[in-house]
């Protein structure tokens, strides 16, 4: 067991620990009885309007759960998405620190509700080293500020769900009132959102994973038709960090097969850095 897993819930503020604070509270998550162990309650707040968890929070807790317990930020992690947590159960997350080095610790997070079994998450945590080069080789798209792009309002409204909570704008792309109205109008494969979580003091790896479940949702820009998705996996890749108000979520889906669908997005600040890129593959319905 680490230093920081062994300090117990006690430790969860310390200074070694990442900032992931803001993500923390707008979960709602505890530990048990040391930081190896954490509880949370699936509130509708964090669900889909289907009534289950929405992954990208399930991700998201996972990362601040393994970050709290090996006081390092994340690298990389992906989430496989077994089965559903419905609203009102309560998520048990387990962290096992599996190889912990000098600068990088390989980890996992089991996430089980009762004795089944619901997400398994893997991740690499560390700090930044010292290498002199480097470079960010994309460059972010150009599309009008957050004020100026019409808010992104689900066709649906069962009760409260994740959507509530973040305030989503159509950067590039349908609007699902034009998905709705059925004019077959086919989109482009590239699409963007701008997105802001009121919670969000600062961005961390948990709440962009948040954003980066948006991934799912894109299929339906190049069909030009409505889709119900669901996500098989959920993969976050670091690249820095800095505060920003919103998100930019600019997402490329690659291929529908089968119905199976992939999908990448690169995640911007509003100054333009390259936070984050994000993946899944998916299975897809016709609405």
């Amino acid at each position: 067991m680490s230093g920081a897993a062994a300090a117990g819930a006690e430790g969860v503020e310390s200074p070694a620990t990442p900032p992931s604070t803001s993500a923390r509270e707008f979960f709602g998550m505890e530990p048990r009885e040391d930081l190896l162990h954490w509880r949370l309650e699936v509130v509708p707040e964090l669900t889909t309007p289907g009534r289950f968890l929405f992954g990208g929070c399930g991700l998201g807790a996972a990362l601040v759960a393994l970050e709290a317990a090996s006081g390092r930020p994340t690298i990389w992690s992906t989430a496989q998405y077994l089965s559903y947590a419905r609203t009102g159960s309560v998520l048990d997350l387990a962290v096992t620190l599996a190889v912990e080095g000098r600068r990088v610790t390989q980890g996992r997070v089991v996430g089980r509700v009762d004795d089944q079994e619901i997400l398994t998450v893997n991740a690499a945590v560390g700090w930044p080293g010292e290498l002199e080069v480097g470079g960010v080789w994309l460059t972010s798209p150009e599309v009008p500020p957050p004020g100026d792009c019409p808010p992104r309002r689900p066709p649906f409204r069962d009760g409260p769900s994740v959507f509530d909570l973040i305030d989503v704008r159509v950067a590039r792309g349908l609007t699902f009132e034009q998905l709705v109205a059925g004019s077959g109008m086919a989109g482009e494969p590239t699409s963007a959102l701008w997105a802001h979580v009121p919670a969000h003091l600062g961005p961390s790896a948990a709440m962009l994973a948040v954003v980066g479940d948006y991934v799912s949702g894109a299929v339906s820009q190049p069909l030009g038709r409505r889709t119900m998705s669901r996500s098989l996996d959920n993969t976050i890749r670091m690249v820095q960090l800095e505060p920003t108000e919103w998100v930019l979520c600019e997402i490329g889906m690659q291929a529908l097969a089968g119905g199976y669908g992939q999908g990448v997005a690169h995640l911007w600040s509003e100054r333009g850095t390259l936070l984050a890129t994000a993946s899944q593959s998916m299975s897809v319905r016709l609405w």
